[in-house]
């Protein structure tokens, strides 16, 4: 796939026409590929999404990315915003091909359009620590019988034509990636300097009910009131008010 508008942005991209899972293939080669290094497939046929769930798509309906980024002198609360950066690019990248739609950042990394999710996105540390692979789906051509579930959706879904999907997508997720991670780096990987606002300003999930589903498997039930200094959700229940670092969130209908 020639993909030129892509490969303007990142030259060393690689079309892969099917593979596993991009972000293993990209974890795997993280010692010695280069920053910004970019793997993509159209057929990814045993990718992950979070909490060990199995991202699964008919073959040419959706994008699979990843992106392998290099923080210099890596912090844990600078790493601990890299996935809602990279949700927030997508957010964007979504936002420039959809119209006369609701886009938003469920948070920590989904991304939904109208309420229905149409994106997700998994980081992961490779390289002994000293890398970050960004890996992200993206629902492109998918019918409503070929969706995964109920509450997802695709771009073609929302009126986005389909002539040279893969190389718009791809191209406006890049340059948004490029653009914020920049930013970040200019202020020095500290979240307050601009892209902590950034991130609340298009979360979905702020001032709404929410269920938290915790990596223990309880569930944290409240409102979901705010994002902090290290990107974690700050969920108040009935008594307090929980800082989440890790968890599955459900929008749920009732005020």
């Amino acid at each position: 796939m020639q993909l030129p508008l892509s490969r303007a942005i990142s030259p060393g991209l690689e079309f892969l026409p099917r593979t596993g899972s991009t972000n293993e293939v990209l974890v795997g080669r993280a010692s010695d590929a280069p920053h910004f290094a970019v793997v993509v497939t159209t057929d990814q046929t045993a990718g992950r999404g979070r909490l060990g769930r199995v991202w699964v798509a008919p073959p040419g309906k959706t994008l699979a990315v990843s992106v392998l980024l290099r923080p210099e002198s890596p912090s844990p609360d600078s790493l601990g915003w890299l996935p809602l950066l990279a949700g927030l690019a997508m957010t964007r990248a979504v936002s420039s091909l959809v119209t006369g739609h609701a886009v938003t950042l469920k948070w920590p990394n989904d991304v939904q359009v109208d309420g229905l999710k149409v994106s997700g996105l998994l980081t992961e540390l490779a390289a002994g620590g000293t890398a970050v692979v960004v890996g992200a789906g993206l629902n492109l051509t998918m019918t409503k019988a070929e969706l995964p579930t109920p509450v997802s959706t695709s771009l073609s879904l929302n009126g986005v034509p389909e002539e040279s999907l893969v190389d718009a997508a791809l191209a406006s997720y890049l340059t948004e990636l490029t653009h914020l991670y920049a930013g970040f780096a200019e202020a020095g990987f500290d979240a307050s300097r601009g892209l902590h606002g950034q991130v609340a300003a298009a979360c979905g999930s702020l001032g709404k009910s929410v269920r938290v589903e915790l990596p223990g498997g309880s569930d944290l039930f409240g409102i979901a009131e705010s994002i902090d200094e290290f990107g974690r959700l700050v969920v108040r229940d009935d008594t307090t008010s929980h800082a989440v670092a890790a968890g599955d969130v459900t929008h749920l209908r009732y005020a």
